[in-house]
């Protein structure tokens, strides 16, 4: 439309909230509407406006200038093309899977139900961490998360998995990184780490029941020390070549 791009100085995120910036000498914000509704800047009828977008799945902001309300934007997060393939995955796989998000309750519950995931909304970085700590007491939690609100959630869990495109605080706090960004190689996580657990189970087993028969023939004077030392080198050999089945994995 050929419209002029003022420009924003002192800008400043409002943790949880939105966003604050100086135009043309007046403040503006752009937040969301339970922010903007604690400042009592929503009449009646635009709050019905945001109440029924909000309904069909979208997240509702709102720009105010000086304290006034200005206007509303409404915007509509797409699920990846693979999550929902992906998230019945992991239910297969015996995972419980939740969506923790800062949108509204309305955007969550739509999401969520085409997703066919539970889903909780308006939720601020401290309600993560808190549903994090709760999560924790029944089992191990791994976080997926890409934004600065989700920081501190991936710091607590007991597994951080931040996406490739995420925020540089998000992949600096998390213990680990999807770079494609896709919620498959999630899947794939779970299962290529499943699968070198229960490799490195089995190598324990051989080298040390190798060891341990070899120590009872040794002392009953069934074999002799080179058999020992052979029998040694052999296990190594076992276990190196089942580790090498790793490489024939593909997520």
């Amino acid at each position: 439309r050929a419209l002029p791009v003022v420009e924003a100085t002192g800008g400043q995120v409002l943790p949880g909230v939105g966003v604050r910036a100086q135009v043309e000498g007046d403040q503006v914000d752009i937040t969301s509407p339970r922010y903007a509704e604690a400042q009592e800047w929503l009449s009646p009828a635009l709050s019905a406006t945001i109440a029924a977008l909000e309904t069909e799945g979208k997240t509702v902001v709102v720009v105010s200038r000086n304290a006034r309300v200005i206007g509303v934007i409404a915007l509509r997060d797409e699920p990846r093309a693979d999550a929902k393939a992906a998230l019945a995955a992991l239910t297969a796989l015996g995972i419980r899977t939740l969506m923790l998000t800062g949108d509204n309750a309305r955007t969550a519950a739509a999401i969520g139900a085409a997703l066919g995931v539970e889903a909780r909304g308006d939720l601020l970085p401290a309600d993560k961490l808190a549903a994090i700590e709760a999560l924790r007491h029944g089992g191990t939690v791994a976080m997926v998360g890409d934004g600065i609100n989700d920081a501190p959630a991936l710091a607590r869990a007991d597994i951080g998995i931040a996406m490739g495109k995420g925020t540089d605080i998000a992949l600096e706090t998390a213990d680990a990184a999807l770079l494609h960004g896709r919620i498959g190689g999630l899947v794939s996580m779970v299962t290529l780490s499943r699968a070198t657990l229960r490799i490195i189970r089995q190598n324990v087993i051989v080298a040390l029941g190798l060891k341990a028969i070899f120590l009872v023939t040794t002392l009953l004077g069934e074999t002799g020390l080179w058999m020992a030392v052979l029998a040694d080198t052999g296990g190594t050999v076992l276990v190196t070549l089942n580790a090498l089945r790793l490489l024939r994995y593909r997520g």
